[in-house]
């Protein structure tokens, strides 16, 4: 069984033209709370960018 970490970063892979936490939590059913650790923890590493449309956040995975 794959870790949620795992299935966000599947997630972020797969939507190229970014997603929201909101979006990531009811695609993936897991709490909001959760994904933002998860997405601190990729964005520390550097793996994903963030980026500012209007209220919300899009997050997008990094190409390598």
């Amino acid at each position: 069984m794959k870790t949620k970490k795992e299935l966000i970063e599947e997630l972020l892979k797969k939507n190229t033209d970014g997603v929201t936490i909101a979006e990531i939590s009811k695609i993936l059913d897991i709490s909001r709370n959760t994904i933002a650790i998860v997405l601190a923890e990729l964005k520390g590493a550097d793996l994903i960018k963030i980026r500012q449309v209007g209220m919300a956040k899009l997050h997008y995975w990094r190409k390598r």
